[in-house]
This record gives structure tokens, C-alpha cells and sequence, in this order.
């Protein structure tokens, strides 16, 4: 028996605005553009990782009202869990992320627990770190 994880959902205040942050930040191609309900779902994934799709959609999509404004508020906190991508070349990808106008809270950095990383927040307040392994 295999497993292997498909999608990971994000919560995004504006689809079209995170588009940008994860297209054009990050290097993720658009999978799935899909409209339902007056709301949208956008499926993103990355050519050198075939099998996980990340899925942009707003707190209210698909969900119940109370459930919406539950995420909603989270979302506004910026209390949602965090998003970790792996690069093999950090500081390509942070001059890039950096110069889509994505907010830095962390520069490069080697961490005393073994990779290197950096940090930022996405247009909706959600922090996404950027880790490269150490070189052996």
C-alpha cells in the first residue's frame, strides 16, 4: 500500500491577489482555475514536485457561514499554520519572492538546527518559510 499527501488547502483573503504571491513569488504553475458558488478555488503546483497541489480559497468557500467567519477571524490573526517550502537554491528564490513585493519577516539565515531559511508573509497574513538543506 502506498499514501502520499494530494493537496494542502490555504485560506486566502483575495485569490487573485495570493495568485500573484504564489505564481509569480514562489514559481508555482496554475493546475486548476474553478469557480463554484460565487466563489473560486485555484489549484497551484510546482513542475519538480508532481503529486502536490496546493489549493487557494477564500474563508467562505465551501463552508457555512459560522464556519467562514471562524476561519475569517483566524486568518485575520494571523494565527493559521505556516506554509514550508523547500528550495535547493535559497537566495534565487528569496530575490524573488522579495521582489514580487511579498512582505520579508525573515532574511536568509542558517538556523543553528541545520537548514537555511527564510521567512515572509503572504498578501493574507500567512507566514510561508523558504528552507534550503544545509550542503554536506
Amino acid at each position: 500500500m502506498t499514501i502520499a499527501l494530494q493537496y494542502v488547502h490555504v485560506t486566502v483573503n483575495d485569490v487573485d491577489e495570493a495568485l500573484t504571491f504564489y505564481r509569480d513569488g514562489l514559481g508555482l504553475e496554475v493546475r486548476n482555475d474553478v469557480g463554484s458558488g460565487g466563489f473560486r478555488w485555484i489549484t497551484l503546483g510546482s513542475q519538480s514536485q508532481a503529486g502536490l497541489d496546493i489549493v487557494l480559497s477564500e474563508p467562505h468557500a465551501g463552508r457555512s457561514k459560522a464556519d467562514g467567519d471562524a476561519l475569517q477571524e483566524l486568518l485575520t490573526k494571523g494565527v493559521l499554520p505556516m506554509i514550508v517550502f523547500r528550495t535547493d537554491d535559497l537566495d534565487e528564490t528569496f530575490e524573488r519572492v522579495r521582489v514580487s513585493g511579498a512582505e520579508v519577516l525573515q532574511e536568509p539565515l542558517d538556523q543553528p538546527w541545520g537548514p537555511r531559511d527564510c521567512a515572509f508573509r503572504d498578501p493574507s497574513g500567512n507566514m510561508v518559510r523558504i528552507s534550503q538543506e544545509p550542503k554536506a
